[in-house]
């Protein structure tokens, strides 16, 4: 069985003036605070959810 590939989500922006449902899904991707990176398993749900808040969060491959 081959390793997933995995991918790193840093939050660059604040969260305190953005939806309820947009800091949610940064919680749930487990961004703390701003400049947390996080490395998560590719996805299309965890993609989905980058997608969602991309204005929030930067993606390194």
């Amino acid at each position: 069985m081959s390793a997933a590939k995995k991918i790193k989500v840093t939050l660059v922006r604040g969260v305190p003036r953005t939806r309820g449902d947009h800091r949610a899904t940064v919680r749930g991707l487990g961004l703390k605070w701003t400049n947390h990176t996080v490395e998560l398993v590719d996805t299309p749900s965890v993609r989905g959810r980058i997608t969602k808040v991309a204005y929030l969060v930067k993606v390194a491959e």
